[in-house]
């Protein structure tokens, strides 16, 4: 079978076993993009160059794709465009495969993941938290595993804080950069396409092929170490537990990779990063769409999402005058955060101060909002670039960090962001367990054995009928009563790991966040309830190396 063929079979199949309906707004038809696969494989072996063939793509549903509806998560608003937009076209012409758009906060206004009459579009790793948005489709389809890179937008941290929350890499490049022809505006002078991937060196190469015309050179400076800007800790108000110290943690791995580490005044950045809602460039977003809101509400507004309504429509109200007095603010911010700036390569912030659940969202759908973009909002406003990349866990889930610099830096912030290889943590019970046939695979990633432990007392596990033998973990719940604890080694491999080991995996197996004994979440290798019909229930052994010594046992 042809590999880009038989990559997009695999990929329907893990969306199938997934089952996340709520991170795709549409999927193409499964023969036709088959049939898209042959033809690029038939490409390729007739010598055309294409370097993206066989990668297969995602995009936010405010970008046009040709023959899918453009509906930015509002179905009213559909409508159906004649091409791809520019960004899409260019990866599409490079080979890249694309299998559907992906669900958003609706109009792209929000960094939540929750404003969508498709549904909240729940975190990769811990489906009780929320994904992050407005890309939020786009990022968890990255993480797990769907697609190899994800189109997203980004205004006040849309391509950035889904990214964090999903570990995964964000690239929201210099404004202009990217045309955003062809895609739905939610402020049309702040709005970056970004894209998401699980590696920094496959994010770079896509936005390679999606930028056009000549890169202005950025702003030299004096030979020498990178100097990255770091706040100092109280000025990054309230975050979440463990976030403080996962933030510092990071910044001495730059210093130890060889950054000259500086303080540096945030204050311009976060009291300019209140002004994107709280002030006058909120009515932006009124100019977009805002008389579509308006017409739908006088209709009833079905499938508007309340409080994207309300934002949009209060937005109508803002005097010009004070878009004025904000901009003459602005101006003077922004003078002030390029002095703190000034011999710095980089700022290095956390992406976001903390990870809400989605009933803590729900509680509060407005503060929990304004919490997530402390550290986004700004860099539009300042026409910054950024980049964001995973910089370990806490407490079992993702944790990130950004690089922000000025314009036209977009490759300086991506070889500081590359001496951040923070690992990431897998769960197994299985063939990749120490010993045993599929733990080379682990090793020629890189990874090393973190710990030896037990899963909480809530799965079942089951001898699969595959080759190499494996078994199936599956998690039962603690309401059940019948679930057990299991043998399980922790590995620590690097992030880019987790993507291979993602990009191979075989049904019936699937990655998802696995319970640990001390209350933690760790993403592991579990298995489809489809394939228990003829496997043998092996709980009672406690792990799989205890089935198979019993079972050698037996034989001699």
């Amino acid at each position: 079978m042809s590999s880009t063929l038989s990559r997009v079979r695999a990929a329907y199949a893990r969306i199938e076993a997934t089952d996340r309906p709520e991170i795709w707004i549409d999927l193409r038809p499964r023969d036709e993009v088959e049939a898209e696969a042959e033809a690029i494989d038939r490409r390729v072996a007739s010598g055309d160059r294409l370097p993206l063939a066989g990668r297969l793509l995602a995009a936010k549903g405010n970008i046009d794709v040709a023959g899918l509806p453009t509906t930015a998560g509002c179905p009213a608003y559909a409508y159906r465009p004649a091409q791809d937009a520019p960004a899409v076209a260019a990866l599409r012409a490079a080979g890249a495969l694309l299998l559907g758009t992906t669900n958003l906060d609706q109009f792209a206004t929000g960094l939540v993941g929750t404003r969508s009459p498709h549904g909240a579009v729940r975190g990769a790793f811990d489906p009780e938290r929320i994904s992050g948005g407005s890309s939020s489709g786009s990022a968890v389809a990255v993480a797990l595993g769907l697609v190899d890179l994800a189109l997203g937008t980004d205004t006040a941290g849309s391509g950035r804080v889904p990214a964090a929350f999903n570990g995964v890499v964000g690239l929201k490049p210099t404004r202009g950069l990217v045309p955003t022809e062809g895609v739905v505006p939610a402020c049309a002078s702040l709005d970056c396409v970004t894209v998401f991937a699980r590696t920094l060196p496959e994010a770079e190469q896509a936005l390679a092929h999606m930028a056009t015309g000549a890169v202005p050179p950025p702003p030299g400076r004096p030979a020498g170490p990178w100097r990255v800007a770091v706040p100092p800790l109280d000025q990054l108000g309230e975050l979440d537990a463990g976030w403080a110290q996962a933030y510092e943690a990071a910044a001495r791995q730059l210093a130890a990779a060889g950054a000259e580490l500086r303080t540096l005044d945030l204050s311009p950045f976060t009291e300019a990063a209140a002004m994107l809602y709280e002030g006058a460039f909120v009515a932006e977003r009124y100019t977009a769409v805002g008389s579509f809101v308006d017409k739908l509400l006088a209709e009833g507004g079905a499938g508007l999402d309340p409080t994207v309504a309300g934002i949009i429509t209060r937005a109508r109200d803002v005097p010009a005058h004070r878009l004025f007095a904000d901009q003459d603010r602005l101006a003077a911010l922004r003078t002030r955060a390029f002095a703190e700036l000034a011999d710095a390569d980089a700022l290095l912030l956390p992406t976001a101060p903390g990870h809400p659940t989605l009933a803590e969202v729900a509680a509060d759908p407005l503060g929990a909002n304004a919490r997530l973009g402390r550290f986004t909002n700004s860099t539009n406003l300042f026409d910054l670039a950024a980049v964001a990349v995973p910089a370990g866990e806490v407490n079992g889930l993702p944790f990130g960090v950004m690089l922000i610099g000025p314009a036209h830096t977009d490759e300086r912030l991506a070889r500081i962001a590359a001496l951040l290889r923070p690992g990431t943590r897998v769960a197994v019970v299985g063939a990749h367990l120490s010993g045993q046939p599929l733990n080379g695979q682990l090793l020629a990633l890189g990874a090393r054995l973190d710990r030896t432990t037990v899963t909480a007392p809530v799965y079942r596990l089951h001898a699969l009928r595959t080759s190499p033998p494996k078994p199936g973990l599956v998690h039962v719940g603690a309401e059940d009563g019948s679930g057990a604890a299991i043998e399980t080694e922790v590995w620590r491999l690097p992030a880019e790991g987790l993507g291979s080991l993602l990009a191979a995996l075989p049904r019936p197996m699937a990655l998802g966040p696995v319970e640990l004994a001390d209350g933690t979440r760790v993403p592991g290798f579990l298995c489809e309830p489809c394939a228990l019909a003829d496997a043998e229930d092996i709980t009672a052994y406690g792990g799989w190396r205890s089935y198979l010594n019993e079972r050698q046992g037996q034989r001699t």
